[in-house]
């Protein structure tokens, strides 16, 4: 208050959302701009929207108005230089911008750690992408954010602009059998979308009261789901993907080391994309120093690992949930760490009632919005689960966990959506299935198992494991069994939580909105119905 002058002000306005208040937030800053900020700040007095005037705006040598588009303060250095052409700082003068890059890459190396390259992050598309591909850039934990184009909402019978099938079509899968078997599965999934739509139609008429918009949605949706399983790994997808730097550098040195030909590509794009928006943050994801030799390490670790386990092929397996480890004194460690911010005593003293604490620890939830207690974080168990890979990708975007699967492959049999018998479809659907397993065994032979993942249908069985905490059971098995979820991944998470609350009933008695009953016949037809009635509170707020 009172810090700036009137023509700093009119500059700084542009970069917060106030200039007053001690709780702000940033606009229109570059990320670069942004990391090397919090880098500065860290070291000095000053307020953050100081530094910004001072060591970046107004500072000769930062570029910061190529990068940021900002005309100097009157009587400033930089207003008496050769930044006072304006007009000027708007054109593409790619010189200016790359020394203005070596400028922060300066003050990230003199103030900051690796730490500050989680305070700038970018958004990334990447479009045309395998499902497998998808997986690998999906598995990182901690610091990215994605969101993938869904296979209930979208139809995937649409070819593309040269009229093919979009399933992955890369000089590795140059094999004949690949590409008929992936033409086979999308062209009957083709003919059955529109016969199953009209016919789950016929099953669910619209109801009084219900929007045309909702009902086909639900409709639609049902549909897609019954008929998922068709779609081979190799479908093309589209995702959406936020991260902070620290995060991006290491998917894309993962990346550079994984089996798969299109994994490698996408590490070379999302490095070189990356590069134009936050380049010292990503700078050594691929360099001779740290990050090819680590993508090498990885590589050569996978290769070594897998000589070590020849597994001969296993026969179908049932999907299954089963209890691997857990431990027997969770319920002694949740209370001591639920007692512990509210007392002076060590950890391992801390004594009271249990069943007094967990009723007072998480007898009020109301809904499962109002998030488990950190102290749940202290039991731990451990899953294999075999299920078919489709609701393994549905359950895969849980990240607050451990987890790893297996190579997708058609040893452990896969699953014919019960639906689809009433459709009269279940004989097609089974032998596009078939056919595309008898090309997996030729592709395994021939080219790998890696490879031959492409072709394997999202209806197989895989098998992973998860070892998660109660907190995450919580959060997992309260969404993941509501009754518009798919009903094969929430078969999956009302199992797990069965297996929790016969070792820790006591422990999985306050998950109460986890949903054991069989769920809804035509899953969207509340939630489309929930949607209607949120879009016409909007509708009479524009009114």
């Amino acid at each position: 208050m009172g810090e700036f002058s009137t023509a700093e002000s009119s500059l700084l306005e542009r970069y917060f959302t106030n200039l007053d208040r001690p709780v702000f937030a940033l606009r229109n800053l570059p990320e670069v701009v942004k990391g090397a900020l919090f880098s500065r700040y860290s070291r000095t007095e000053k307020s953050l929207r100081r530094v910004l005037l001072d060591e970046f705006i107004n500072e000769p040598d930062s570029g910061f108005d190529r990068l940021a588009g900002s005309p100097p303060v009157p009587g400033s250095p930089r207003s008496q230089g050769e930044s006072s052409d304006f007009v000027g700082h708007f054109d593409d003068d790619m010189v200016a911008v790359r020394r203005a890059e070596e400028f922060y890459e300066r003050v990230l190396v003199g103030y900051g750690d690796d730490s500050v390259a989680e305070l700038a992050g970018a958004h990334v598309a990447v479009e045309q992408a395998s499902t497998l591909a998808a997986k690998a850039l999906e598995d990182s934990r901690i610091g990215i954010s994605p969101l993938e184009k869904s296979t209930r909402y979208v139809r995937f019978d649409r070819p593309g602009p040269d009229g093919r099938y979009l399933y992955h079509r890369g000089p590795e899968l140059a094999h004949p059998d690949y590409g008929r078997a992936a033409d086979a599965l999308f062209a009957t999934y083709s003919s059955m979308v529109e016969p199953a739509i009209q016919a789950i139609r016929e099953r669910f008429p619209q109801e009084e009261g219900e929007t045309d918009r909702a009902w086909k949605a639900a409709t639609r949706a049902k549909a897609l789901d019954l008929l998922r399983g068709l779609l081979p790994a190799g479908t093309l997808t589209n995702l959406g993907l936020f991260g902070n730097g620290r995060a991006f550098e290491y998917l894309i040195t993962k990346m550079a080391a994984h089996e798969l030909p299109e994994c490698q590509a996408l590490a070379t794009d999302l490095h070189r994309e990356l590069s134009l928006v936050i380049p010292s943050f990503v700078r050594r994801a691929l360099d001779d120093r740290y990050g090819r030799p680590s993508a090498i390490r990885l590589a050569q670790i996978r290769k070594r690992l897998r000589q070590l386990t020849p597994t001969p092929p296993s026969g179908e397996v049932k999907p299954s949930v089963r209890l691997i480890t857990h431990d027997p004194d969770a319920e002694t460690k949740v209370v001591a760490a639920a007692l512990f911010p509210y007392s002076t005593q060590p950890l391992d003293e801390q004594k009271a009632d249990a069943a007094a604490v967990l009723e007072n620890l998480l007898a009020d939830r109301s809904n499962r919005r109002q998030r488990a207690p950190r102290a749940l974080e202290h039991a731990e168990y451990t899953f294999e689960i075999v299920a078919n890979f489709a609701a393994y990708r549905d359950l895969h975007r849980h990240r607050m966990l451990t987890q790893d699967r297996q190579h997708l492959g058609t040893a452990l049999g896969f699953d014919l959506p019960p639906g689809l018998a009433d459709l009269g479809m279940a004989d097609g659907f089974a032998r596009a299935i078939d056919g595309a397993a008898e090309t997996h065994t030729r592709l395994d032979r021939e080219v790998g198992p890696a490879l031959a993942q492409y072709i394997v249908p999202l209806a197989f069985h895989v098998r992973w494991y998860f070892r998660v905490n109660l907190r995450e059971i919580y959060h997992l098995c309260e969404l993941r069994t509501t009754p518009q979820g798919h009903p094969d991944y929430r078969w999956i998470a009302q199992e797990m939580f069965r297996r929790v609350a016969d070792v820790h009933p006591r422990l999985a008695r306050y998950a109460r909105f986890v949903d054991l009953g069989p769920g809804d016949e035509l899953e969207r037809r509340k939630s489309e119905r929930r949607i209607d009635e949120k879009l016409d509170v909007l509708d009479h707020r524009v009114r």
